[in-house]
């Protein structure tokens, strides 16, 4: 008998609560409340994004465009220290490509002396006989052509060796256009960062909330609330 009593107490309480929660949602009013807006803070529509408080805040588009330039990019968002690093890259690929395309042209002109290559001859295209079983000299320069070297290369030799460097010069063009494409993508994305707040006013407080989704009854929990500015 005590448990239906006590049963019968709960039920009539929890109906209370409901009605007060519904009474009070019901009371409540719409009132216009005055907003302060902070002008400082305020981007009009059609405007770029310029200083804010003080501080740079660059344009992603400017900055992508800018990035056509290599290193020019980075110099725009301030980023001054990023731009040598760019050049090195950008220049070390160029001079990878530049080396490799030597060493491929003269591999390529030790291999075109194994065969008969005068227009006017009936055997054009054909191997030179005395140069079958033979070697050849290649000259090997470097990038400023101020120390070269003399190897010799049979037919076979020179062919691998003007496989290899052309192979080599195709990667390094690779090699070079990636770091193109990434130092383009690497301004557009530090402009975006820059862009962001990261400013005291990004808060986050934890509050009791008493309404739960899913539940027809007050509920007691809590909610994470992120304030911005």
């Amino acid at each position: 008998m005590k448990n239906w009593l006590w049963l019968g107490v709960i039920l009539l309480f929890s109906q209370h609560i409901s009605a007060q929660t519904t009474n009070n949602k019901d009371s409540i009013q719409v009132m216009e409340v005055p907003v302060v807006v902070n002008d400082s803070t305020v981007l009009l529509p059609g405007d770029s994004l310029k200083n804010v408080k003080g501080k740079f805040m660059p344009v992603p588009r400017t900055a992508t465009r800018m990035a056509l330039i290599p290193g020019m990019g980075q110099i725009y968002n301030r980023d001054y220290w990023k731009a040598p690093i760019v050049y090195i890259a950008f220049g070390g690929g160029l001079y990878a490509y530049y080396l490799n395309s030597l060493k491929y042209r003269d591999y390529l002109s030790a291999y075109k002396q194994f065969y008969i290559l005068e227009e006017d001859s009936p055997k054009y295209g054909q191997p030179r006989p005395e140069l079958v079983d033979s070697s050849v000299t290649v000259r090997v320069r470097n990038l400023l052509n101020t120390k070269s070297e003399y190897l010799p290369a049979s037919r076979d030799q020179a062919v691998r060796g003007k496989n290899y460097w052309r192979r080599n010069r195709g990667f390094a063009l690779i090699v070079t256009g990636l770091i193109y494409t990434l130092s383009i993508i690497e301004a557009n994305v530090a402009a975006h960062l820059k862009t962001f707040d990261l400013s005291d006013d990004l808060t986050l407080r934890v509050e009791p909330k008493l309404h739960q989704p899913a539940m027809l009854t007050p509920t007691p929990g809590v909610r994470l609330v992120f304030n911005l500015k």
